[in-house]
């Protein structure tokens, strides 16, 4: 996990975004090419850092049960919103009885005043399990998930809201967040923080409070987020190569509660500030019959029927004159497939009259001189970069590989993993593989 990977890009994003609220003519890749700017990467943060403890403040449960927590935004459409939260308990252990989403209401009250809120809209819940037939591995089943779509809302306006259950006089507290600008060319997000393998240590910290310190619009998550896969069987620490340190492991354990943790420590930026996630690597999280995904899937609200993809593995959305892509890079993407025609289709109906910035994000990158995941992505390179170049993308966000590498390879295995979806190529020079895959997840 290592701190301000993307420094150099994000460097150069805000300083657009600075020149577009300040009304400066911002050119993009329909008037390039032009020179590239870069610049060095401050070595100095290159060292590891120690996982949070469970028991760490901003990790532990801090409302009753009944009571929302692990508050969460997500963009919808520019009048529209998501509001996430979790009630109930988690349980983990070799025996676990999934609670009953029903028993709990979804409600979002909110309004453009502090203490009215005029408008109320009901949602829906869920639970999942992570689940392993094998002695010594703990299971585990969520607590309960809601998530409510907020729909009507002005652009560029503030609103205040609590979430719960007015019945059981479960109701958070007062939160407040601002909608974004509606796609124009002359309007944009005041700041936009983009971060990906984010994790839950030390740097961590230091990161999201430099997120809350500078007060983005939104937030880019360009996947890795708990490493919950990781923390249990690695002993905090993380290792270089999971199979070579746990060889006789039938099925890398994941270690949940670490997603509960994630999502409280995230609460006090991303209940005000809509997060857009992508997955990672370390999201994909195998158990018994091949499930994968379960808590990306459960725990996220993404615009994925909004823009037409109907995954949530691959979806698009606006935010003032930027059109975002997030596309997935462990779902099928070959040219065949539902995501590539999905993603030829909305770039075609992308107006860069109206949005004349086009950014991309995915996980792994698919240009990068780190040896452990050097071409890993070719395949989806080849399959889909002359696309983008087509249309014309102008920025592309993506995590997952180091600068260089180091003791703390906590971007660690993301093949053995993708061995468990398709198989991957390599080398190069191997046909890429061709059918769309499909992977399981809890309905």
């Amino acid at each position: 996990m290592e701190f301000c990977k993307l420094w150099s890009t994000l460097v150069m994003f805000m300083a657009l975004m600075d020149m577009a609220v300040r009304g400066k003519h911002i050119p993009t890749t329909l008037e390039g090419p032009f020179r590239p700017v870069t610049r060095r990467f401050d070595s100095s943060l290159r060292g590891g850092s120690d996982d949070l403890p469970m028991n760490h403040p901003r990790l532990a449960k801090k409302v009753p049960s009944s009571f929302p927590e692990q508050i969460a935004l997500a963009i919808s459409s520019p009048t529209s919103m998501w509001v996430s939260w979790v009630t109930g308990d988690a349980q983990i252990g070799s025996k676990v009885t999934p609670l009953d989403p029903s028993t709990v209401a979804s409600e979002v009250w909110y309004g453009k005043e502090s203490g009215n809120y005029t408008f109320l809209q009901k949602g829906t819940s869920t639970v999942y399990s992570q689940l392993y037939p094998f002695e010594g591995l703990l299971n585990y089943t969520s607590a309960i998930i809601h998530h409510v779509r907020l729909e009507g809302l002005e652009p560029g306006k503030r609103y205040y809201y609590k979430c719960g259950d007015s019945s059981l006089s479960a109701m958070s507290e007062e939160h407040v967040f601002e909608t974004l600008p509606w796609p124009s060319p002359n309007t944009y997000p005041r700041k936009i923080a983009v971060v990906g393998d984010l994790g839950l240590t030390s740097n961590s910290t230091t990161t999201v409070d430099h997120m809350i310190k500078n007060d983005p619009s939104m937030v880019l998550m360009v996947g890795d987020l708990s490493y919950a896969n990781q923390y249990l069987t690695t002993g905090d620490k993380g290792v270089p190569c999971f199979s070579c340190a746990f060889p006789d492991a039938p099925i890398r354990e994941t270690y949940q509660p670490r997603w509960d943790g994630w999502g409280r420590f995230m609460e006090p930026l991303i209940s005000r500030v809509p997060m857009m996630v992508i997955e990672g690597n370390h999201e994909i999280e195998p158990q018994a019959g091949g499930i994968t995904f379960s808590s990306y899937l459960a725990r996220f609200a993404v615009p994925s029927q909004e823009s037409g993809s109907n995954s949530s593995f691959y979806y698009s959305f606006n935010a003032g004159g930027i059109h975002f892509i997030m596309l997935g890079a462990y779902v099928g993407y070959n040219s065949t497939g539902t995501q590539y025609a999905w993603l030829h289709e909305d770039l075609h109906l992308v107006d860069r009259s109206v949005t004349p910035w086009l950014v991309a994000a995915w996980h792994p990158p698919w240009y990068n001189s780190y040896s452990s995941h050097y071409q890993e992505f070719e395949c989806m390179r080849q399959e889909m970069e002359t696309l983008l170049y087509q249309y014309g993308v102008d920025i592309v966000f993506s995590g997952h590989a180091k600068a260089e590498p180091h003791k703390f390879a906590s971007n660690l295995v993301a093949a053995s993993q993708q061995k468990l979806i398709y198989d991957v190529c390599r080398p190069v020079q191997e046909a890429c593989p061709k059918p769309e895959m499909e992977l399981k997840s809890n309905p």
